[in-house]
């Protein structure tokens, strides 16, 4: 991020800004998208009854998490890859690497724009959550943190994989799709991950969104999550972004 502290970086941030603020499509997905999802589910009498199987916590408790990791995804993988590589394909990054401003810092402005926009829905999601459903806050707030920022990494490393392997905006938003639906499916979009049977729970578990999910489950039971879980995020969120920095093309 210490491209973004040069004059020029800056300039080049609030001009992203602006065309990010036009962009209504992506900030629905990203900002309301979650938290309506949260709501159409949480209206349903059965999801705001206590299930002696899950611990006693509703489903609409565990849909909070996921919530939050949708709009991750819907940001990392949906909304940035496409930007970044129309910048690619129309000679942009090439250009701006002839600069004292280098490419680096618009890459920088838009991964820091959209986790900002993934802030704002999760705080948005919290807060409709507590109000409308009255879902706990988090027990174990370092836990939850340490587990949202590793799920945030970890979300934009898959977001970086998709624009380091796609050759053009049209690749990329095949290759964005493929990802997109499994990458909903771990996350427990179609099912929470605390209702999946045992034995997929235990394979998914090794993957980023699904143990990035236990763990925020887990902090908001009370319990600072398993290290396991923790570990698996990180691993994931580290072995992506060395793999996303190898392969990534400027031009």
């Amino acid at each position: 991020m210490s491209a973004l502290v040069a004059p020029g970086a800056r300039v080049v941030l609030r001009t992203e800004a602006r065309l990010f603020g036009r962009e209504l499509t992506s900030l629905f997905w990203i900002l309301v998208f979650p938290t309506a999802l949260l709501c159409i589910l949480g209206a349903i009498p059965s999801f705001r009854d206590p299930d002696p199987e899950l611990g006693g916590l509703r489903d609409v408790d565990l849909y909070l998490p996921v919530a939050i990791l949708l709009s991750m995804i819907m940001a990392a993988v949906m909304s940035m890859p496409p930007v970044v590589l129309a910048y690619r394909e129309s000679g942009v990054l090439r250009r701006l690497s002839t600069t004292p401003v280098g490419p680096g810092a618009l890459l920088g402005a838009q991964v820091l724009l959209h986790a900002a926009a993934v802030v704002t829905s999760s705080l948005l999601a919290l807060a409709v959550g507590r109000l409308v459903f009255a879902v706990p806050f988090p027990g174990s707030l370092p836990g939850y943190g340490l587990a949202y920022l590793l799920a945030l990494a970890a979300a934009f490393s898959i977001g970086a994989v998709v624009t380091s392997v796609s050759p053009d905006a049209r690749t990329g938003n095949v290759v964005g799709m493929l990802v997109f639906f499994p990458a909903m499916f771990t996350a427990g979009v179609y099912l929470p991950v605390q209702a999946m049977p045992d034995p997929l729970r235990d394979v998914l578990g090794f993957t980023p969104l699904t143990a990035a999910a236990e763990a925020m489950t887990e902090a908001l039971a009370g319990g600072f999550p398993a290290g396991q879980h923790l570990l698996v995020v990180a691993v994931w969120a580290v072995v992506l972004s060395l793999l996303a920095v190898r392969t990534f093309r400027w031009e």
